[in-house]
């Protein structure tokens, strides 16, 4: 095999020099496919870089895991950094897809993600899954060539709203949310469903991300001393955000409970406050490969994996089994078999078994890869049948999980 895995470095200082050329054997006959390429487009910078940094770690892993193997393929994955921008995310996408990328792990930005898929994976004809884009707008794109390996925030709605109503008892919210597709989505999901329960919510605000002060914003949806804060946003902006809370207000006197976007060990001590009134919910990584990919993942990185870190590594896992199995790097035909090497019906390939399965679909068998994150059933939207997330609390040292709940 040879490894080829690049990371394009389009910030001067960001860490991960480009990885390259590691000679040893190609097998296959002149007629099989003996390259598998992926694209990594994931926000290594701006307001979700202390998330997608490591989301891309995981997104390169599988490759990096393949270099000992003994698999009839060339590796070649690469890493654009979107900058958690829409039209940065665009023309990296775009060139991926102009240097014959037929498969994409990203975005992680909803936003980015909806921008991506209706400019370029469709357009283009490549199949993009993302690891951590929860929108539910994006139910209604192409499930052919776009997916995802999280669950829809459709969901995450229904789980931050029962956690709020039902499990601390808590009856009246506002919430302040990112003014994009993933925050508005997701509050839209939170607010119906705490209302069904029988909930009041007496404001909805969206903000601006990465702004000098949040203070006035604060003010108003917190007039009314509603019992929850529902906070929808990404940590540069939420390290403001808290800390114009923790000045202006009594953190006594309110829960609040943020989602996914919000789950970062950096930020009670960028925001110098444990955070202790502050509980979160995001997609759990329950996936039978969890033990497998938390291994490989600390070996290789010296870090335990975060939020959306095994879905990335699933998403690339399914592109490189999905090539095999085409036998081509040809979008449409890789598009038709990511169902095939991913939902049920075949001889189950676990993160461990990832050069096996790699053979197996190359030789036509049945297969069905059950990862990290979950089992990664694509219904016909290309989103998860399934879903379990994770309850969290903040203290001093960042944020652990004390409960889980399927839906």
């Amino acid at each position: 095999m040879v490894r080829d895995i690049k990371r394009r470095d389009v910030v001067q200082g960001i860490g991960a020099a480009s990885l390259a050329g590691l000679a040893g054997c190609i097998g296959g006959d002149d007629d099989d496919l003996d390259e598998l390429r992926v694209g990594v487009l994931l926000p290594v910078t701006g307001d979700l870089g202390d998330l997608g940094a490591p989301m891309a770690d995981a997104g390169e892993l599988p490759g990096i895991q393949l270099e000992d193997e003994d698999v009839p393929f060339d590796i070649d994955v690469q890493v654009e950094d979107t900058e958690t921008e829409p039209a940065v995310g665009v023309e990296r996408a775009q060139a991926l897809a102009d240097d014959g990328f037929p498969s994409v792990t990203g975005a992680a930005s909803s936003g980015v993600s909806i921008e991506v898929a209706f400019e370029v994976y469709t357009e283009e004809e490549i199949v993009g899954i993302s690891p951590a884009s929860t929108s539910p707008d994006i139910t209604d794109i192409d499930g052919q060539y776009m997916l995802r390996t999280t669950p829809t925030d459709a969901l995450q709605g229904v789980a931050a709203a029962e956690l709020a109503f039902e499990d601390q008892g808590l009856e009246t919210a506002s919430t302040f949310y990112l003014n994009n597709a993933y925050g508005q989505g997701l509050n839209d999901s939170f607010v119906e469903n705490f209302e069904d329960l029988g909930g009041e919510v007496f404001e909805e605000s969206a903000f601006e991300p990465e702004q000098p002060s949040y203070d006035s914003e604060l003010q108003v949806v917190l007039e009314d001393d509603p019992d929850i804060l529902y906070v929808v946003g990404y940590p540069d902006s939420g390290e403001q955000i808290f800390r114009d809370f923790y000045e202006d207000f009594d953190a006594e006197d309110y829960t609040v409970i943020v989602a996914d976007g919000m789950q970062s060990n950096a930020l009670p001590g960028d925001v110098d406050n444990p955070m202790t009134n502050v509980l979160g919910t995001a997609p759990a990584a329950v996936g039978p490969g969890r033990d497998t990919f938390d291994q490989l993942y600390e070996a290789e990185f010296d870090r335990e994996p975060s939020v959306f870190n095994a879905q990335a590594h699933d998403a690339t896992a399914v592109h490189m089994l999905a090539q095999a199995r085409a036998g081509e790097l040809d979008g449409p035909q890789v598009a038709d078999a990511v169902r095939e090497v991913a939902n049920p019906g075949g001889e189950v390939i676990e993160p461990a078994d990832l050069a096996e399965g790699l053979e197996m679909a190359q030789n036509g068998e049945e297969i069905q890869y059950q990862g990290a994150s979950s089992e990664i059933v694509f219904d016909e939207n290309g989103d998860l049948d399934a879903a379990t997330f994770d309850i969290f609390e903040f203290d001093a040292d960042g944020f652990t999980v004390t409960q889980q709940f399927e839906l």
